[in-house]
C-alpha cells in the first residue's frame, strides 16, 4: 500500500477486496457496468492479461475514496499500454473527489513508468477537466513535481467524437411501444410477420450466438473474440446476463448479449448475419431486448457506443436513444502525442480488406489471437 496524498493511500486489491470495491461501485452516482471488479476475472481467464485494479481509501477511516480498473496489454505489433478498460466503451477513474482522482492516476502514472508502457486511456463518461493541466500530472501528490526524470514531457488529449446511445424506458414494454412512430411499429412486426422469433436464454444458446458473431465480425473485417469472453461474462455474471438470438425457423440470424447493472441494461454485442437482412432480424433483436429491459424494471437501455451520423447512429435513434458523449483520455508516457481517432482506421484498411475475404475457420482460429491486443 502505497501514501499518495496526506490523506489517501492505494492498494493493488486482492480477490478478498472484490465486494467492498463493488458495494463502492454499486453505491456510487457515476458508476457503470464495467467499474464492477468482475471485468477483472473475465478479462485475465480469458486473454491472460495483468490487471491492475486500483482502490483509493480515506487514511483515517479505511473507508474507500476511489478506484481505478486498469489492464495491461503488451504486444510487440500493438504496443503497451493501461486501459480502463479494453474492449469496452467505458471504465476511468471513479473518485468521491478531485484529491482521489489524482491520487489514483498518479499511481497509474508511476505503475506505467514501472511497466514501460507508452500510454494510459481512460474511457470516462465524464471529463477529467483537471487533467488538461499537464502540472496535475505527478507522483507522491506533489502538483508541479516531475513524474520522472526518465519521462520529460507527459503528452495529454482527450477524444470525444464517440457517443454513448441511450434509452429512456417507461415503467413497461407496452407503453413504450405506444411511444413509438407508426413507422418503427412496422418495422419491428416486419420480421415476425416473416416468422422469425426470438428467444433469451443463458450458456444454452452460447454457440448460436457466437457463430453469429464469428460471421458478421469477419464480413466487417475485424478479428472475432474468443468464445471463452462470453462464457466468462455468462459464468461471472450469471445472474444479470442473457443471450437472445433472432431465428428464422432453426437457424439463427442474429444475436446479442446483454448484461444488467442497477436500473441500466447493457448491451456490449450484438450481431446479425447480412444474407438475412431483407427480413429485418434486427429489429425485432433490438424490440426483444427493449421488451425485456422495461418489463425487468430497467429505466435505461444502453445501446453502446456510435459515431454521430453514420448508420448504426442512426439505426440506434430511430428508437429515440439520445447521444452522450464518452470523453477518452489518452495520456503519453515517452513525451510524443499520441495519434488517435480516424487517422488509425486508415491504417488498417488493407488489412480489413484482407480479412473480409478469408475462410470463417480461419478467422475463428487466428481471430481471437489478434482481437486480445486489441483495446477497442
Amino acid at each position: 500500500m502505497r501514501n499518495i496524498e496526506m490523506n489517501i493511500k492505494i492498494k493493488k486489491i486482492e480477490s478478498s477486496d472484490n465486494n467492498i470495491w463493488d458495494a463502492y461501485v454499486y453505491a456510487h452516482p457515476d458508476a457503470t457496468l464495467y467499474h464492477l471488479s468482475g471485468w477483472k476475472d473475465v478479462i485475465e481467464q480469458t486473454y491472460g492479461h495483468k490487471t491492475y485494479y486500483l482502490m483509493a481509501a480515506n487514511s483515517s477511516s479505511d473507508s474507500v475514496a476511489g478506484i481505478l480498473p486498469l489492464v495491461h496489454l503488451k504486444h510487440f505489433l500493438f504496443g503497451s499500454s493501461l486501459i480502463s478498460i479494453p474492449f469496452f466503451d467505458i471504465g476511468g477513474i471513479l473518485a468521491e473527489n478531485e484529491a482521489a482522482e489524482k491520487a489514483l492516476l498518479a499511481e497509474a502514472l508511476k505503475l506505467g513508468q514501472k511497466l514501460k508502457v507508452k500510454s494510459i486511456e481512460l474511457r470516462q463518461t465524464q471529463p477529467l477537466t483537471w487533467l488538461a493541466d499537464s502540472s496535475n500530472l505527478s507522483i507522491d501528490g506533489q502538483k508541479n513535481t516531475p513524474l520522472s526524470n526518465d519521462l520529460p514531457a507527459l503528452s495529454h488529449s482527450i477524444q470525444s467524437h464517440k457517443v454513448r446511445m441511450l434509452l429512456e424506458l417507461p415503467d413497461s414494454s407496452e407503453a413504450l411501444m405506444k411511444s413509438f412512430k407508426s413507422k418503427l411499429r412496422s418495422q419491428i412486426k416486419k420480421p415476425i410477420k416473416e416468422g422469425l422469433a426470438a428467444k433469451i436464454g443463458g450458456f444454452e444458446l452460447v454457440d448460436d450466438f457466437y457463430q453469429i458473431f464469428l460471421i458478421n465480425m469477419r464480413d466487417l473485417g475485424s478479428p472475432v473474440h474468443s468464445k471463452k469472453i462470453i462464457q466468462n461474462v455468462l459464468k461471472i455474471y450469471q445472474k444479470t446476463a442473457k443471450i437472445v438470438i433472432v431465428y428464422k425457423k432453426n437457424q439463427p440470424i442474429a444475436g446479442s448479449i446483454m448484461v444488467g447493472f442497477r436500473d441500466t441494461l447493457e448491451n456490449p454485442w450484438a450481431s446479425s448475419l447480412r444474407e438475412y437482412s431483407r427480413f429485418s432480424p434486427n429489429m425485432l433483436l433490438y424490440w426483444t431486448m427493449l421488451e425485456y429491459a422495461c418489463d425487468n424494471g430497467f429505466k435505461r437501455f444502453d445501446f453502446g457506443r456510435s459515431s454521430p451520423d453514420e448508420g448504426t447512429y442512426k439505426f440506434k435513434k430511430q428508437w429515440g436513444a439520445k447521444p452522450e458523449p464518452l470523453h477518452w483520455h489518452y495520456i503519453s508516457l515517452n513525451g510524443k502525442p499520441l495519434q488517435q481517432g480516424t487517422s488509425e482506421k486508415s491504417k488498417f484498411e488493407k488489412a480489413i480488406r484482407l480479412w473480409r475475404k478469408l475462410p470463417v475457420f480461419v478467422t475463428k482460429t487466428i481471430g481471437p489471437m489478434i482481437r486480445k491486443h486489441i483495446g477497442l
